[in-house]
C-alpha cells in the first residue's frame, strides 16, 4: 500500500484515501543521465513479471502540457508565471492521472516529479520556500530515485541526442552566447541545488556514471522491497 502522506499541511480537495494499493516511483534528474531509458527498462520488466503499469512526466497533462510548450517557444512568461503553469500540469496529472492508477493498484513510473521543477526554478532565482508551499499538496512518492552523473559523464551523452536544450543550458537566465559554457555553468548550479534539496525531500542516489545496464540492475534491485506485497496479475 501506499501510505497518502503530503509534503505540506494541505490535501488534495474530494479526496480522503489514507492508503491505496499501487506504487509511486520517481526518477528523477538532470537531462542526459539517462532517465527515460531507464523509466522504458523498468517498465518492461515490472510488465514482464506482470505487474500493471503506467508511466507520466513533467508537462504532459492534456490540460496545460500543450500551453507550457508553446509558452517556452516564445519565453515570454515571468518565472512565477511558468511555474504556476506547472503546478496546475502537476496537479492535472495528480488528479488524473497519478492517483487513479494508484487506486487501481498500478505501479506508476514518473520521469521526474516536483523536484526537478523546484530545482531549475531555485537555479533562476524563485524563492525555494515559495516553491515548497506552491507543491506542498504534492503527494509523497514511495521512493524517489535520483540518478546522479558528473558534467564529464553528462557531456558525450547530451551530444549523442539532442544536443544542448536552450532552457537546459540556462540561456533565459545567463549573459553570453556561448551555449556550451552556459550549459555548464548552469548544470554545475543545478546539480548543486539536487545535492541541496535531496536530503531534505529523501533522495536514494544512484551513480548513473554507470552504464544503462548497470544502473538498472541496481534499480531493480533497490525496487523489490518496495514492490513487496503487491499482487502480479498473470
Amino acid at each position: 500500500m501506499t501510505q497518502i502522506r503530503y509534503y505540506g499541511a494541505g490535501s488534495i480537495p474530494g479526496f480522503d484515501s489514507v492508503e491505496l494499493p499501487g506504487r509511486l516511483i520517481v526518477l528523477e534528474g538532470t537531462d542526459g543521465v539517462g532517465r527515460s531509458t531507464q523509466v522504458a527498462l523498468l517498465h518492461e520488466w515490472l510488465e514482464a513479471d506482470g505487474y500493471a503499469v503506467t508511466q507520466t512526466g513533467l508537462a504532459l497533462s492534456s490540460l496545460v502540457g500543450p500551453g507550457i510548450q508553446r509558452a517556452k517557444l516564445g519565453h515570454t512568461l515571468g518565472d512565477i508565471t511558468l511555474n504556476l503553469f506547472y503546478a496546475t500540469d502537476f496537479a492535472d496529472r495528480l488528479e488524473k492521472e497519478i492517483l487513479p492508477a494508484l487506486r487501481a493498484g498500478f505501479v506508476c513510473l514518473t520521469d521526474r516529479y516536483i523536484y526537478s521543477i523546484i530545482a531549475r526554478a531555485v537555479v533562476r532565482g524563485v524563492n525555494y520556500h515559495w516553491l515548497k508551499d506552491l507543491f506542498s499538496f504534492a503527494i509523497i512518492p514511495d521512493v524517489a530515485f535520483y540518478l546522479e552523473a558528473d558534467l564529464e559523464h553528462l557531456i558525450p551523452r547530451v551530444l549523442a541526442g539532442e544536443g544542448f536544450d536552450y532552457w537546459e543550458s540556462g540561456m533565459d537566465v545567463l549573459r553570453g552566447d556561448d551555449i556550451f559554457e552556459n550549459w555548464r555553468t548552469y548544470q554545475t548550479q543545478l546539480l548543486e541545488q539536487f545535492r541541496q534539496i535531496g536530503g531534505e525531500y529523501d533522495f536514494i542516489r544512484i551513480d548513473a556514471n554507470r552504464s544503462a545496464h548497470e544502473v538498472f540492475v541496481d534499480l531493480r534491485r533497490r525496487l523489490k522491497p518496495i514492490l513487496k506485497g503487491m499482487q502480479p496479475r498473470v
